[in-house]
């Protein structure tokens, strides 16, 4: 799931059209969030040029243990361990019509600390 939300948003930064990651969505998430305003929400990566892509090659390292917030939402933040900018996530799914949909999400360039030399 993560990695499709994750590649769902690449896509969606790449062709500057929300209206996919928006339809895949559960329908709260659907409601509250039309293509304008996702593309709002997204402009700070997707200014940066951070390749979103990458992120599908390494593990998402987990900040906080998975955890249902709601019978029917799943809530899942990490990061993506990438150079030289890292992606923060903060995502919540929610079950509906028999699969878990994007519901919420929140990511977040983070720069790499430098290591003590």
């Amino acid at each position: 799931m993560i990695w499709s939300t994750i590649a769902a948003v690449d896509h969606a930064n790449r062709s500057g059209n929300y209206s996919v990651l928006r339809d895949l969505s559960a329908s709260g998430f659907q409601i509250n969030n039309n293509p304008a305003q996702l593309a709002q929400v997204f402009a700070g990566i997707r200014g940066l040029n951070v390749d979103l892509g990458n992120a599908l090659l390494v593990p998402p390292t987990y900040t906080a243990a998975p955890q249902l917030v709601r019978e029917d939402v799943f809530r899942v933040q990490g990061v993506f361990q990438m150079r030289p900018i890292s992606i923060g996530f903060d995502l919540y799914y929610q079950w509906e019509q028999g699969r878990w949909k994007l519901f919420g999400v929140d990511l977040q360039p983070l720069e790499m600390a430098a290591q003590p030399g």
